[in-house]
């Protein structure tokens, strides 16, 4: 995943706010313990969203202090590893794994070195993750592998391939789970992939273009006249708004846990905000010299 789910922390409550941190120190502390060092700086924000979305129904945090190489003359509040967030911590690692592996195919060799290494250095944690977790790293494969042939044939449906990597987070439902919640948080999964695949090649749109790289978005709406037409913005935004208000709707109708006004928070404020400034320095990088 890429980051781009964070909350809108002006409008948390400040216990809100201190518990979102200690969430995310907490995934940090999950990667550190159970992948090593070099783990800690793949963390971002959208898997401590996923660790609240899939946090038990009657699991509180619990909070506890202490220092990090980020801290290390101040404790700090995280929250203490539980099964969740170890599970997130994989889920992380395959994920990143692969994004890098798909990266690697994608840039000609020596712009690929950057990622050859941290490939490297993440390929004992990438072991040790995809043996505990086999079902969600055989999934991630799968999909990854089919989304890479897709995109090899220049499809200009972008929803064809923005399906295949919602189908990863499908992937990281929770087993076992009543019938009643399962549709809901499959459906949270499925548009919020969709919403981060789109999401992501907005963000890389000005930088593909000038490269030629492929990209989904330029290929269904291609710059005229050096930029992104203002009516293709558009489209744009009203897909991304059409995920994220079914991803909303999902969200209603999963059970409560700990983390509910948080999530609630994100995925109604900070995901909108987050469309809004992928899409100003989408315009503005555009522009091909």
């Amino acid at each position: 995943m890429f980051g781009y789910i964070r909350p809108a922390q002006g409008e948390l409550k400040v216990r809100e706010l201190e518990h979102f941190k200690a969430c995310y120190c907490g995934l940090c502390h999950s990667l550190r313990k159970k992948y090593g060092l070099a783990a800690r700086f793949i963390l971002n924000y959208d898997f401590v969203f996923l660790a609240m979305l899939l946090w038990g129904e009657d699991e509180a945090p619990v909070i506890k202090r202490g220092r990090c190489i980020a801290s290390p003359f101040c404790r700090k509040k995280y929250c203490a590893r539980n099964e969740t967030l170890d599970k997130c911590a994989a889920y992380s690692v395959i994920l990143t794994w692969w994004k890098l592996k798909d990266n690697i195919s994608d840039e000609p060799f020596f712009k690929a070195v950057p990622h050859r290494f941290v490939k490297l250095v993440l390929s004992g944690a990438y072991r040790k993750a995809s043996r505990e977790f086999a079902g969600f790293n055989g999934e991630v494969k799968d999909e990854i592998t089919s989304l890479a042939q897709y995109e090899a044939l220049g499809d200009k449906s972008l929803d064809g391939a923005a399906d295949k990597f919602a189908k990863i987070l499908c992937a990281a439902a929770p087993e076992p789970m009543p019938a009643k919640a399962r549709r809901p948080m499959l459906e949270l999964l499925y548009h919020l992939g969709r919403w981060i695949y789109i999401m992501d090649a907005c963000d890389d749109y000005g930088g593909d273009v000038k490269a030629g790289r492929y990209n989904p978005v330029a290929e269904l709406y291609p710059p005229a006249g050096g930029k992104l037409p203002s009516d293709s913005a558009q489209r744009l935004k009203t897909t991304l708004s059409h995920s994220n208000n079914l991803l909303c709707s999902a969200f209603e109708l999963l059970p409560e846990n700990a983390w509910t006004a948080t999530v609630g928070n994100m995925v109604y404020l900070g995901m909108p905000d987050a469309c809004r400034r992928v899409f100003e320095r989408m315009i503005s990088n555009t522009r091909v010299r």
